[in-house]
């Protein structure tokens, strides 16, 4: 996870203990989703370093009500929050709207939360419109020593949001996921590795690529990281991937052949002439 500079850290840090008791004593109060907003909005100003008054802002409705915040930077949209009362369980169906809105918008990241726990949505831009769990935080279980509670606040604050720290903890996610690595192993790249050291271990069996690929198939990856849309989608990735590697092979070897052909000389009665 990217690091950030003393002085963030140590504003995250002070906050997780400055708004631990104030959330333990909302929770034990049960108080409504007004109130809870309130709590919100200055956490999202005091530990996460949005300007309260320019940078948080309720203009943007969901459903038809200002309960809803959304961080806005630079004069654009970064990101939307769902609000929900804190004593009040957090389900995924509590932000279609705002998944709808924000893609409607194109918005990549919507958040889920009630104070204690905070879901970071990726809006996934397929048909119909998805949303992808990115990463969670129960706040009331998090330590100001541990720096692995403090960094991942530092995922929605404004100084590790300008600088994709968020983006770039998605691709992290994306690239070691089940669908990502099942595709990778699928690849006919991979594949032709593994028939490679197949004949290293036992030179005397012949084995093709399409045998392979039929006992991985089969046998080693389960039905659903090989189908369904996740699946496809990491398979279209992955090809995409190596078409843009094959493309830049073919571009640099036309490179290092091209001086050859234009320096190329004939020598016909003692003239040279540039072929």
């Amino acid at each position: 996870m990217a690091s950030v500079s003393t002085k963030v850290y140590d504003r995250l840090s002070s906050g997780i203990k400055k708004f631990q008791p104030i959330l333990n004593n909302a929770k034990s109060r049960d108080v409504n989703e007004s109130d809870t907003v309130i709590i919100i909005t200055d956490m999202l100003s005091e530990i996460f370093g949005y300007d309260k008054y320019s940078e948080i802002t309720s203009e943007f409705m969901v459903r038809s009500t200002y309960c809803d915040l959304a961080i806005k930077l630079e004069g654009k949209l970064a990101f939307l929050l769902e609000v929900k009362a804190i004593g009040l369980e957090l389900k995924d169906n509590f932000i279609k709207q705002a998944v709808d809105y924000a893609a409607n918008q194109g918005i990549d990241f919507v958040v889920l939360t009630n104070g204690v726990l905070w879901k970071v949505y990726k809006i996934t831009f397929t048909k119909p419109i998805d949303q992808e769990l990115v990463f969670e935080i129960d706040f009331l279980g998090m330590s100001n020593k541990n720096s692995d509670d403090v960094e991942k606040l530092a995922l929605l604050a404004k100084e590790g949001w300008l600088k994709s720290f968020l983006y770039d903890y998605h691709s992290q996610k994306q690239a070691l996921s089940k669908f990502f690595l099942s595709a990778l192993i699928q690849s006919d790249s991979i594949i032709e590795v593994i028939r490679r050291e197949l004949r290293k271990i036992s030179p005397d069996v012949k084995v093709t690529s399409d045998q392979i690929k039929e006992v991985i198939f089969k046998e080693v990856l389960k039905r659903e990281v090989i189908e369904g849309e996740k699946a496809d989608e990491a398979k279209k990735k992955i090809n995409k991937v190596f078409n843009k590697i094959s493309k830049n092979k073919v571009g640099k070897q036309s490179t290092l052949e091209a001086p050859e052909d234009k320096s190329a000389i004939v020598e016909t009665n003692n003239e040279k002439i540039a072929i």
